[in-house]
């Protein structure tokens, strides 16, 4: 059987959550990273999981598989890179896991000692040994780009956790 690989299908609107549902209960790998906001509405606040990229999911896929994916009816297609379907790397899924799972925050020590565009090394937390560029910094974040699947991670880390 061919080899499996991380691709990110397209889907249509607020329908993340169901094609991943769906497609794990087809036998399919799936994920669809999450984070909990609160929603408010006129008479009520609620805490709620929306996808951090919208309209996206990931899938660990063969190419025999791929066409199984796009039957589902609220996928729109695979995301493209030069002309072929986007692979995105075990260690990229598995980082990205990773960091939703911890919650990692600023300590004392001074951010303005990075600027954007500086190089950086991750020396701790769940992108460990990851080399990223600073996107832009703010008080509560620094922005890296995961360059493979093309996407900007706002990242709350511990300053620490970075070097020059």
């Amino acid at each position: 059987m061919k080899e499996k690989h991380w691709m990110a299908i397209y889907t249509k609107p607020r329908s993340e959550k169901k094609v991943a549902e769906r497609l794990t209960n087809s036998g399919f790998e799936v994920y669809c990273p999450l984070q909990t906001t609160i929603k408010q509405w006129s008479d009520r606040k609620k805490k709620v999981q929306v996808p951090i990229f919208p309209s996206y999911i990931f899938v660990h896929v063969n190419e025999v598989e791929r066409p199984i994916i796009l039957q589902d009816p609220a996928v729109l297609n695979f995301v493209y890179y030069v002309g072929k379907p986007a692979i995105i790397r075990d260690i990229e899924i598995e980082m990205l896991k990773q960091f939703l799972d911890n919650d990692y925050f600023y300590d004392d020590v001074s951010i303005y000692q990075y600027k954007k565009g500086d190089k950086v090394d991750i020396i701790a937390g769940p992108f460990k040994d990851y080399k990223a560029k600073i996107d832009d910094i703010h008080k509560s974040h620094i922005t890296l780009l995961v360059d493979s699947i093309g996407v900007v991670v706002k990242m709350k880390t511990k300053i620490s956790y970075i070097s020059k």
